[in-house]
């Protein structure tokens, strides 16, 4: 697997959103499309990162005494941006799977965008390693 390239198994052109968008419209985005995680990208720069994890943290308890209207209201002015991880971390696509492999094991994420040229190109998980690993044993 040493001499796997990202680009050959990361996912191209991910669902990416900017970093106005809403947790309702994210958290919208993430049930349609089956994914887990959003680069955030203003004018084509990568800006941050938000994961379901992100937005069901920044989802209210039920201990709250506000009505569920209040909350739908709050809920609708929050944008990702105040719950993103910035400085995201990212590999190229000439990165090794085993060195992005290595990296997300280290600092305990599920996924890595891909950049070139500083632009979001893909994005490599955790699925498209186990891809891999399944696909070298047939």
């Amino acid at each position: 697997m040493k001499d796997q390239f990202v680009k050959d198994w990361m996912t191209r052109d991910p669902v990416v959103i900017s970093s106005k968008t809403t947790l309702p419209e994210a958290y919208k985005l993430m049930k349609e499309r089956h994914i887990r995680r959003l680069p955030v990208v203003d004018h084509d720069k990568l800006v941050g990162i938000v994961t379901l994890g992100d937005v069901r943290e920044a989802s209210p308890s039920d201990a709250t005494t506000l009505s569920i209207y209040e909350l739908n209201y709050l809920l609708a002015q929050l944008t990702v941006d105040r719950i993103m991880t910035r400085n995201v971390l990212s590999v190229s696509l000439g990165t090794t799977v085993r060195e992005a492999a290595r990296m997300m094991l280290e600092y305990k994420i599920g996924g890595l965008p891909v950049l070139e040229n500083g632009k979001v190109v893909g994005i490599l998980t955790e699925s498209d390693i186990f891809r891999l690993v399944v696909q070298g044993w047939e």
